[in-house]
This record gives C-alpha cells, sequence and structure tokens, in this order.
C-alpha cells in the first residue's frame, strides 16, 4: 500500500473532523445531545485546530518518503495520535452509549493506528521512477 495514499486519506479525514469541530462545535454538541455551554464549544474549536494542523502536516508529506527511518517523526507522530485516540474511543464506546457513530469513529482510527504502525516498522522501496 502507498504511503501517499494512507496520508492522503488521514488528512482528508482529519481535515472533515477539524472543520466541523472548528466552525459547527455547538451543532455537533446538540447533535450528540450533550449540553451546549461556551467551555465545551471551546474545546472542540480546539480539537478542530488540532486536527486541521495534523491534516496540513499529512497533506505536506504526502510526497516524502516515509517509513523506517524515513520521516520517522511524521510516523511517529500519526502513530501515536491514531493509537492513543483509538484506545480512548474503544474504551469510551465499551463504557458508554455505544453509539454508530462512535464505533465507525474507532475504527477509523484503529485502522490509521494499524497503516502508521506497518509503516513506521517497514523500510520504503523506492520505486523506479523516485530513482
Amino acid at each position: 500500500m502507498s504511503t501517499k495514499l494512507i496520508m492522503t486519506a488521514s488528512a482528508l479525514s482529519m481535515a472533515i473532523l477539524g472543520v466541523a469541530f472548528s466552525f459547527l462545535p455547538v451543532e455537533i454538541l446538540a447533535y450528540f445531545g450533550k449540553t451546549v455551554d461556551p467551555e465545551m464549544g471551546l474545546m472542540l474549536q480546539l480539537a478542530g485546530a488540532l486536527y486541521i494542523g495534523f491534516a496540513m502536516l499529512n497533506w505536506m508529506a504526502k510526497s516524502i518518503l516515509i517509513g523506517g527511518i524515513y520521516a520517522r517523526p511524521v510516523a511517529i507522530g500519526n502513530l501515536t495520535h491514531f493509537l492513543v485516540g483509538g484506545v480512548a474511543l474503544f474504551k469510551a464506546q465499551l463504557h458508554g452509549n455505544g453509539s454508530v457513530e462512535g464505533w465507525v469513529l474507532t475504527g477509523g482510527y484503529l485502522l490509521f493506528a494499524a497503516l502508521f504502525a506497518w509503516v513506521m516498522l517497514t523500510h520504503p522501496l523506492k520505486s523506479p521512477s523516485q530513482q
């Protein structure tokens, strides 16, 4: 599997979440039946800013050689984000209401965690066009 595809998919996924959290925090809270207060809205907007920042990092790094020792900070940053986030979401789903949206998000996080673990642990081979 191409690291460019993984980086692009993760960038687009995080960009969508980032824009939604940044510009629709009240609507997102209301959709999930949560109390809409300014502090929680601000926390969602800050999370949105983090998602947008990570999306930009992945978008800008999608064409570089990633894997093994190459661009290791990018691979480790993504692996850490998706693994820790995936475990937290999984625990929340088991002990919470277990919504369909939550399981989809959890599955996406754990899938990206597995993909970035693969990226980090394998040596990238240059294709003939990159040599």
